[in-house]
Protein backbone atom coordinates (compact mmCIF):
# COMPACT_ATOMS: atom_id res chain seq x y z
CA UNK A 1 0.00 0.00 0.00
CA UNK A 2 0.80 3.22 -0.85
CA UNK A 3 2.10 5.66 1.44
CA UNK A 4 -0.37 9.19 1.86
CA UNK A 5 1.22 12.87 2.61
CA UNK A 6 -0.06 13.95 5.91
CA UNK A 7 -2.43 16.60 4.89
CA UNK A 8 -0.24 19.14 6.72
CA UNK A 9 3.02 18.28 4.52
CA UNK A 10 0.94 18.01 1.49
CA UNK A 11 -0.68 21.53 1.92
CA UNK A 12 2.86 22.90 2.01
CA UNK A 13 4.24 21.26 -1.39
CA UNK A 14 0.66 22.32 -2.63
CA UNK A 15 1.67 25.83 -1.32
CA UNK A 16 5.37 25.19 -3.24
CA UNK A 17 3.20 24.33 -6.67
CA UNK A 18 2.05 27.86 -6.81
CA UNK A 19 5.31 28.96 -6.26
CA UNK A 20 6.91 27.67 -8.97
CA UNK A 21 6.77 27.58 -12.95
CA UNK A 22 6.88 23.76 -13.59
CA UNK A 23 6.48 20.73 -10.53
CA UNK A 24 10.12 19.81 -11.58
CA UNK A 25 11.29 23.05 -10.04
CA UNK A 26 9.77 22.35 -6.82
CA UNK A 27 10.95 19.35 -6.01
CA UNK A 28 13.86 19.79 -4.01
CA UNK A 29 12.00 22.43 -1.80
CA UNK A 30 9.31 19.45 -1.57
CA UNK A 31 12.09 17.08 -0.61
CA UNK A 32 13.40 19.44 2.24
CA UNK A 33 9.65 20.02 3.52
CA UNK A 34 9.63 15.75 3.25
CA UNK A 35 13.00 15.64 5.26
CA UNK A 36 12.08 17.72 7.81
CA UNK A 37 8.69 16.61 8.59
CA UNK A 38 9.78 12.54 8.39
CA UNK A 39 13.32 12.99 9.66
CA UNK A 40 14.85 11.60 6.71
CA UNK A 41 13.40 10.42 3.07
CA UNK A 42 12.23 6.83 2.23
CA UNK A 43 12.35 5.36 -0.39
CA UNK A 44 7.81 5.13 0.36
CA UNK A 45 8.37 9.02 0.92
CA UNK A 46 10.11 9.59 -2.29
CA UNK A 47 7.09 7.87 -3.80
CA UNK A 48 4.55 9.63 -2.47
CA UNK A 49 6.16 12.71 -3.33
CA UNK A 50 6.69 11.89 -7.13
CA UNK A 51 2.84 10.94 -7.16
CA UNK A 52 1.81 14.22 -5.33
CA UNK A 53 3.99 16.70 -7.90
CA UNK A 54 2.95 14.15 -10.97
CA UNK A 55 6.84 13.45 -11.46
CA UNK A 56 8.66 9.91 -12.70
CA UNK A 57 9.87 7.99 -9.49
CA UNK A 58 13.74 7.52 -11.19
CA UNK A 59 13.56 11.44 -11.45
CA UNK A 60 12.66 11.73 -8.01
CA UNK A 61 14.65 9.13 -6.53
CA UNK A 62 18.03 10.24 -8.44
CA UNK A 63 17.18 14.08 -6.80
CA UNK A 64 16.86 12.81 -3.69
CA UNK A 65 20.66 10.42 -3.53
CA UNK A 66 22.15 13.09 -5.21
CA UNK A 67 21.87 15.83 -2.53
CA UNK A 68 23.62 14.91 1.12
CA UNK A 69 21.21 17.82 2.78
CA UNK A 70 18.53 14.68 2.19
CA UNK A 71 19.16 11.68 4.39
CA UNK A 72 18.27 8.44 3.22
CA UNK A 73 18.37 6.98 6.61
CA UNK A 74 17.08 8.22 10.18
CA UNK A 75 19.59 10.50 11.49
CA UNK A 76 20.44 11.26 15.08
CA UNK A 77 19.26 14.45 17.00
CA UNK A 78 22.79 15.85 16.26
CA UNK A 79 23.75 15.24 13.18
CA UNK A 80 27.28 15.77 12.46
CA UNK A 81 28.91 16.15 8.85
CA UNK A 82 32.48 16.65 8.79
CA UNK A 83 33.99 17.54 5.92
CA UNK A 84 36.49 15.26 4.42
CA UNK A 85 38.10 17.99 1.22
CA UNK A 86 41.17 18.77 0.79
CA UNK A 87 41.35 22.23 2.55
CA UNK A 88 40.05 20.52 5.72
CA UNK A 89 41.67 17.23 5.65
CA UNK A 90 45.02 19.23 5.32
CA UNK A 91 44.29 21.62 8.58
CA UNK A 92 43.33 18.00 10.71
CA UNK A 93 39.58 16.99 9.50
CA UNK A 94 40.56 13.26 9.41
CA UNK A 95 41.85 13.74 12.80
CA UNK A 96 38.83 15.34 14.56
CA UNK A 97 36.63 12.45 12.31
CA UNK A 98 38.79 9.76 14.50
CA UNK A 99 38.26 11.91 18.00
CA UNK A 100 34.60 11.61 17.20
CA UNK A 101 34.42 8.33 16.37
CA UNK A 102 36.17 7.05 19.37
CA UNK A 103 33.82 9.82 21.85
CA UNK A 104 30.90 8.66 20.14
CA UNK A 105 31.58 5.12 19.69
CA UNK A 106 30.30 5.18 15.84
CA UNK A 107 31.71 5.59 12.59
CA UNK A 108 30.33 7.17 9.79
CA UNK A 109 27.19 6.29 8.76
CA UNK A 110 25.89 5.01 12.47
CA UNK A 111 24.16 6.66 15.12
CA UNK A 112 24.60 6.57 18.89
CA UNK A 113 22.06 3.97 20.75
CA UNK A 114 20.61 6.66 22.51
CA UNK A 115 19.78 8.69 19.22
CA UNK A 116 20.91 11.57 19.71
CA UNK A 117 24.37 11.98 17.91
CA UNK A 118 24.82 10.61 13.98
CA UNK A 119 27.91 11.09 11.98
CA UNK A 120 28.51 11.22 8.71
CA UNK A 121 31.31 12.31 6.24
CA UNK A 122 31.00 15.46 3.47
CA UNK A 123 32.82 15.97 0.78
CA UNK A 124 32.85 19.90 1.18
CA UNK A 125 31.13 22.36 2.92
CA UNK A 126 32.43 25.19 1.35
CA UNK A 127 34.32 26.82 4.46
CA UNK A 128 37.83 26.07 3.30
CA UNK A 129 39.32 29.31 4.60
CA UNK A 130 37.93 28.36 7.62
CA UNK A 131 38.96 24.83 7.75
CA UNK A 132 38.25 22.37 9.39
CA UNK A 133 34.90 22.64 9.36
CA UNK A 134 31.99 20.92 10.93
CA UNK A 135 28.55 20.82 10.56
CA UNK A 136 25.57 19.94 12.77
CA UNK A 137 22.34 20.14 11.57
CA UNK A 138 21.80 23.46 10.11
CA UNK A 139 25.24 25.19 12.13
CA UNK A 140 28.73 25.54 10.98
CA UNK A 141 31.60 25.21 13.26
CA UNK A 142 34.63 26.39 11.71
CA UNK A 143 38.35 26.24 12.95
CA UNK A 144 37.44 23.52 14.67
CA UNK A 145 40.03 21.58 17.17
CA UNK A 146 39.63 18.45 19.55
CA UNK A 147 38.87 20.87 22.45
CA UNK A 148 36.34 23.25 20.96
CA UNK A 149 34.58 19.64 19.37
CA UNK A 150 34.35 18.01 22.93
CA UNK A 151 32.88 20.98 24.52
CA UNK A 152 30.21 21.56 21.97
CA UNK A 153 29.30 17.99 22.28
CA UNK A 154 29.27 18.63 26.16
CA UNK A 155 26.91 21.63 25.09
CA UNK A 156 24.82 19.51 22.96
CA UNK A 157 24.33 16.60 25.52
CA UNK A 158 23.24 18.95 28.12
CA UNK A 159 21.12 20.99 26.27
CA UNK A 160 23.37 23.89 25.87
CA UNK A 161 22.73 24.66 22.25
CA UNK A 162 19.86 23.46 19.88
Amino acid sequence: MALTLPRELDEKIEELKNRYPTTRACLIPALVLANKHYGYISRDVMDAVAQRLGLPKSHVINTATFYTLLHKEPVGKFHIQVCVNVSCFLKGSDRLLEHLKKKLGISPGEMTSDGLFSLECVQCLASCGTAPTIQINDDYYEAMTEEKLDKLLDELRTGGKK
